[in-house]
């Protein structure tokens, strides 16, 4: 009979397993998940099993494991409780009154961003992106940082599976000039889309990083370019990162 004191063992197991898959910077491999939290490898494989049948956990085509999209669910609904979505939402309103554009937040979902988060500047002039948006990751601001934020084997690895097409006349096509790009990129901090994803569109990015300094979010900005160039929006840089700053203590804080 299963003591009181082996569910609780089994649950920490559990969540120690979600814990180390969702912050590695790769794919763990069960002998990674074994050795990392010194638990027994028929134990992991066990528990992975019942991880992957709920959906927190999968695994990929190399027998690799990786965050499910039902802990992917998990997070959202944990950035989405309302204790914390009132607070970001007063540090980007801060932001939207300093570059009177919108802002918003996005996370990265397998090979594309999401839009989950946002505050819309007040013109008559609107560039639509709803939260719950799906945008590609090769052609707007945050996604090129998230693909930046990445090592080098992990970034080629992810750009040759991306369906990389032109979305606009200014879209970065050719992965030699998309790698010049994402390394500029790396060492700026700060994402940038001139007219690649939507034409008239012009949006620059900031990460929102983790207590190990980790990419988790990005904060953005983006504008008509009628109202305002690419170097107009990257004047406001410091708002930008300061607002990402007062949002990654946030987390630390509060999640």
């Amino acid at each position: 009979m299963t003591t009181k004191r082996d569910k609780g063992s089994a649950i920490s197991r559990v969540l120690e397993i979600i814990e180390l898959v969702s912050n590695a910077e790769a794919p763990l491999s069960p002998a990674d998940i074994a050795h990392g939290l010194d638990i027994p490898k028929p134990s992991v494989h066990r528990l992975l099993a019942q991880l992957k049948q709920d959906g927190f956990l999968q695994m990929n085509l190399r027998g690799l494991w990786e965050p499910g999209n039902r802990l992917y669910q998990l997070s959202m609904g944990v950035w989405h409780a309302d204790r914390f979505k009132t607070s970001r939402q007063a540090i980007m309103q801060r932001l939207a009154d300093a570059v009177q554009e919108t802002c918003g937040i996005s996370i990265p979902n397998g090979l594309e961003m999401v839009y989950y988060d946002r505050v819309q500047a007040n013109w008559p002039l609107q560039i639509y992106l709803p939260e719950g948006s799906h945008t590609p990751v090769w052609c707007t601001s945050s996604g090129k940082l998230y693909l930046a934020s990445l090592s080098k084997a992990k970034r080629q690895t992810v750009l040759a599976s991306l369906p990389i097409k032109a979305m606009t006349r200014n879209t970065i096509t050719d992965l030699d000039a998309l790698n010049a790009e994402l390394d500029r990129i790396a060492k700026t901090g700060i994402g940038t889309d001139d007219e690649e994803f939507i034409d008239g569109m012009v949006a620059c990015s900031v990460p929102i990083k983790d207590g190990r300094g980790k990419l988790v979010a990005c904060l953005y900005v983006h504008a008509p370019k009628l109202r305002l160039s690419l170097d107009g929006l990257l004047a406001f840089a410091p708002q930008l990162r300061q607002a990402a700053a007062d949002l990654s203590r946030l987390d630390d804080t509060e999640i």
